[in-house]
């Protein structure tokens, strides 16, 4: 097995999980990324906590639910880490973890570059001052717009928290990302509308040849112009999936545009937006999809107040 990576694992389970001797870890993998995950396994059991590996098929999309068995299985755990494909961020299974006292990191798409390299080599003591302040600007204001490439596309977050993905979660109940850092909300269902030009990538299908011109009326996306945009709409299904459910920020100056959403949406300087499901960080929509599309270098403006000129934060910083 590979020795620098147990080392990594191990790294990361102490430094951003705080796992302990004598606690239980539950590393949830699919055939695509066992390999990272046995070494986590590995790394948890090195640290003298009672480690699982669990290996189920291969989710179809992000924020599809897994398992049963599975989701009975993190609930029990006081660690769990989720290494697959598609994303178990915004699923049923990772609230009610979190809600029964689990610390729970997910890692969806992660690769083995990422595994080593950029975003997860941060200084996440830095990344959690930026990532906390800029929850609280979100969760300050009532208004978005957001401004790109002549385009201009706005929506409602009043009375929305802000979330913060720190990359640490050391406390019972705190889960996110890893790699990590980013702020994010979920906006008011049906008060989107405009056009966002998307140039950065989209969750599932990698990073964008062509920019993406997204059209939404009353909250849903109703058009999807330019690169990967027919795959898009096929992803997101024809009902609740292109409701607008998510606005976040990224706070990690390590993270890179790799064509993986995990890494791509962490990175300081983009925005990105979701449709689907957003029940589990403070929405109404339950889809059974959530589909993340980032956005290089935006001016956003909260309460119509300049906070991100050409992708730089003037305020938050």
């Amino acid at each position: 097995m590979n020795e620098q990576r147990i080392e990594i694992s191990k790294n990361v389970l102490i430094d951003c999980l705080g796992l302990q001797a004598g606690e239980s870890l539950v590393v949830v993998t699919d055939d695509s990324r066992k390999e990272l995950a046995e070494a986590l396994y590995e790394g948890g059991k090195r640290l003298g906590a009672e480690s699982m590996l669990v290996v189920m098929q291969e989710r179809s999309r992000s924020g599809e639910e897994p398992p049963a068995s599975v989701a009975v299985a993190m609930m029990n755990a006081s660690v769990v880490v989720c290494v697959t494909r598609y994303s178990l961020t915004h699923t049923a299974a990772r609230k009610q973890a979190a809600a029964a006292g689990a610390r729970v990191a997910t890692m969806p798409g992660i690769t083995e570059d990422m595994f080593t390299h950029g975003a997860i080599t941060a200084d996440y003591a830095e990344v959690k001052r930026l990532t906390e302040r800029v929850t609280g600007l979100l969760t300050e204001a009532s208004t978005v717009r957001i401004e790109k490439g002549g385009y201009q596309f706005t929506f409602s977050i009043e009375n929305r928290e802000g979330v913060p993905s720190t990359g640490l979660y050391l406390n019972p109940g705190e889960s996110g990302n890893l790699p990590s850092g980013e702020a994010y909300i979920a906006p008011l269902e049906g008060t989107a509308s405009g056009q966002l030009l998307a140039d950065g990538s989209v969750a599932g299908l990698g990073a964008l040849e062509q920019p993406l011109l997204l059209t939404v009326e009353h909250g849903r996306l109703v058009a999807a112009e330019g690169g990967l945009g027919t795959e898009l709409l096929n992803m997101l299904g024809d009902e609740q999936g292109r409701m607008l459910g998510e606005f976040g920020i990224g706070t990690n100056d390590k993270a890179r545009i790799t064509g993986v959403v995990l890494e791509d949406e962490k990175v300081y300087g983009t925005i990105h937006v979701a449709f689907g499901s957003n029940n589990t960080f403070g929405g109404t929509i339950a889809a059974g999809v959530h589909i993340d599309i980032v956005v290089k270098q935006p001016d956003v403006y909260l309460d119509d107040r300049l906070i991100m000129r050409a992708g730089e934060l003037v305020e938050g910083k």
